[in-house]
């Protein structure tokens, strides 16, 4: 044991970050009520920021963690139940309290939670938000961001849902082949989703992220072997390994923001972009093509730029193309016009562009500014290049990215 406060903290971060969602998963296992699993396991946590830096940290903090929220779940059951209407429920909780659990021995249900998430009974829209949360711990609002809807929708979809889980009895177990389907498709989008969260943090300093890149990675890898006949789940893990093995170059030895382009190959990971090759082909045997493969696909057609030289714009036009076909999102849109404006030049690039200016999500999404702003430059339109690369400016987040565009909208005065 050690009882320094710093250390303290230091071991309750990690445990979050290490163990959130597999405890969530393990505490909703069979009552089926992730909002109590929550619950319990916040003042776990509370109860660990107070106790470890006097007591010190326990030898397995996960599983001091796990014996207290269990009490907690008790204590909780008590409170709201009658003693007859929860003898049931105290009895089988009690029965779990009374076994030997060490780390090694909690089984990991977060596959699990994952597909109960993804249920059918579920709304389609708010799955994916659903395992970002109850898994990886997002809190609303950042869910919020990333599906375009407000944090207070948002709250309240997380909320039904829950609710739903717990009422109808949905069963905690990875469906038959026969019931994947969509489910699978949200467990991916999930997936994805953090893993993106965590891109937008390249050097991982955001600790509410949580390295989440790395968590995305984990996830499908996760998915990725236990289901390694699924080529969506191959290609999802290989899309992350292309983007992943970029990561070094994305930034200048005094921070600042590289785009793709302009990378040095040579500071590409070759190991995981070997990997990715890898993945996609087993996922190209089975003959289905689906949407992480073609965006997969795309890395590939980036990444080979290191031995070519070149950026082949037709293939990667041609692969956005038929991604839109299966996936008409405005995010691979923007995308799509980009390699648009690549091979037929800036005039049809910005012309698929303003098809989408409809889409009112679009005024708050920062790659659409940027991408409207770098074609407007290209041609000559500096007053509403301006305009756009002020917009853009306003929505990121990054400051070595916002510095970026700031560059691109000076270079306009000359």
């Amino acid at each position: 044991m050690d009882s320094r406060p710093e250390i303290a903290r230091a071991a309750a971060e990690a445990a979050a970050r290490q163990s959130y969602g597999k405890l969530v998963a393990w505490l909703a296992a069979r009552t089926r009520d992730v909002t109590a699993a929550e619950d319990a396991l916040a003042d776990a946590f509370a109860a660990a920021l107070e106790r470890w830096p006097k007591s010190g940290v326990p030898e397995k903090p996960e599983a001091w963690l796990l014996a207290v929220a269990r009490r907690r779940r008790v204590d909780a059951v008590r409170r709201r139940l009658t003693r007859e209407a929860a003898r049931d429920h105290l009895k089988l909780i009690a029965e779990e309290m009374e076994a030997r659990m060490t780390d090694e021995e909690l089984p990991d249900e977060r596959l699990r939670l994952m597909f109960a998430c993804a249920h059918p009974a579920i709304e389609p829209g708010v799955r994916a938000p659903l395992i970002l949360q109850t898994v990886l711990g997002f809190d609303a609002a950042t869910i919020a961001s990333a599906f375009l809807v407000s944090p207070a929708t948002m709250g309240q979809r997380l909320v039904r849902a829950k609710t739903r889980i717990r009422e109808t009895g949905i069963p905690f177990r990875v469906p038959e082949r026969a019931e994947l389907g969509e489910r699978l498709g949200a467990v991916l989008e999930a997936i994805y989703a953090a893993f993106a969260e965590g891109w937008s943090d390249p050097a991982g300093t955001e600790t509410q992220r949580r390295n989440l890149a790395t968590e995305g990675i984990w996830l499908g890898r996760l998915v990725a072997t236990l289901m390694p006949q699924e080529p969506e789940a191959l290609g999802l893990l290989a899309l992350m390994l292309f983007a992943e093995a970029r990561r070094a170059a994305r930034r200048n030895a005094e921070g600042d923001f590289v785009p793709l382009a302009e990378q040095d190959c040579d500071l590409w990971d070759r190991a995981l972009i070997d990997e990715a090759e890898m993945l996609l082909s087993h996922a190209a045997a089975s003959g289905v093509v689906g949407r992480y493969q073609l965006e997969a696909a795309v890395q590939s057609a980036h990444a080979a730029r290191r031995l070519t030289g070149r950026t082949d714009w037709p293939a990667i036009r041609a692969l956005y193309d038929a991604l839109f076909s299966i996936a008409g999102s405005p995010v691979v849109a923007i995308n799509r016009a980009v390699a648009l404006a690549e091979t037929e030049g800036a005039v049809a690039g910005l012309a698929a562009l303003y098809v989408l200016g409809d889409d009112k999500r679009l005024n708050g999404y920062q790659p659409y500014w940027a991408a409207r702003a770098g074609l407007l430059a290209r041609l000559g339109q500096v007053p509403q290049a301006t305009e756009a690369y002020d917009r853009a400016i306003g929505l990121e987040r990054d400051p070595a990215v916002r510095r970026f565009l700031q560059g691109k909208r000076a270079a306009l005065r000359h």
